[in-house]
């Protein structure tokens, strides 16, 4: 099995006025990100707005990503459905596209129990051969992972991770006393150093599309166990989650991709754009984190 560690941000999906997947785009993103450092890619998490695509443009980020960063980091590929065989659907399809690993998302509508939740996770992990990293965000969905579902579904030999996007950093020290067999990665909704510090072994969020120098610097400075500089770039980067808090994540994310001259497009309707008051303070942002020279 891989050993997936360190930054993987969340890839947004450029998308034109049309609903046209902008590959050419999200392929230059991908490689540059790789360039800088970052060692992991995550086509479709919440930054992504899968739950805002359709099947065709989901397998087109997919394999857009797939082909930018050419086996030289893992794609780890964002599942999502209400329907377990939709979800199993998908996972087989992305590792025949050839995805590393997969991200494993429950979207529910009707309210469902630890039995069923349960049984979409492992029927996803069951139907494919690269590990499945688990992601519940109890934010926005109906129904979360409970820490006895979390400790059941360790124990299966392809869930290898898990993300947890909750923000109770004492649910991860939880997760990691309760499940040797799987690490376990930070969220934005988490403050990474603090994660790291514990026993993470990375973070999968969207900041770092827009400040991956940085991001791969602080989690050098962790793994090196240089704290105190870790915590002064911390406290430094937390004014970038600090912006994304007041904002849509994903128009965000897009509205900093823009500055620094990725033409990703705006945020899938309904979902609206940032205002120009809204990007101006993305980019006083940006600006005093020094992510906008060379742009």
């Amino acid at each position: 099995m891989s050993d997936f560690h360190g930054v993987f941000p969340y890839l947004v999906s450029p998308i034109d006025a049309s609903g046209r997947i902008k590959t050419d785009v999200l392929g230059r993103l991908t490689d540059d990100l790789i360039k800088t450092g970052v060692h992991g890619v995550t086509p479709l998490g919440s930054t992504g707005e899968f739950a805002y695509l359709d099947r065709a443009q989901r397998t087109a980020v997919v394999q857009a990503t797939i082909e930018a960063a050419s086996k030289r980091v893992p794609v780890i590929a964002g599942v999502a459905a209400t329907a377990t065989a939709d979800a199993v659907a998908q996972a087989k399809a992305y590792q025949q596209l050839g995805a590393d690993g997969i991200l494993a998302i429950l979207e529910a509508y009707f309210p469902v129990k630890d039995a069923q939740i349960e049984q979409y996770f492992r029927a996803i992990a069951d139907a494919v051969d690269i590990p499945v990293v688990l992601y519940t965000n109890p934010q926005f969905q109906r129904s979360d992972l409970s820490l006895d579902v979390i400790a059941r579904l360790s124990t299966h030999p392809r869930i290898q991770s898990i993300k947890d996007a909750s923000t109770n950093t004492g649910r991860l020290l939880s997760i990691m006393n309760r499940c040797p067999d799987i690490t376990v990665f930070s969220a934005s909704a988490h403050i990474p150093a603090a994660v790291m510090l514990i026993g993470g072994v990375g973070w999968m969020a969207g900041p770092a599309n827009i400040i991956p120098r940085q991001s791969v610097q602080l989690y050098d400075l962790c793994r090196a166990g240089s704290w105190d500089e870790a915590m002064t770039l911390q406290r430094k980067l937390w004014r970038m989650n600090e912006a994304f808090a007041r904002f849509n994540l994903a128009a965000c994310i897009k509205a900093g991709l823009q500055l620094q001259g990725y033409d990703v497009g705006d945020p899938v309707p309904p979902q609206a754009a940032l205002t120009p008051e809204e990007c101006k303070a993305v980019e006083a942002t940006l600006s005093e984190l020094g992510a906008l020279s060379g742009a």
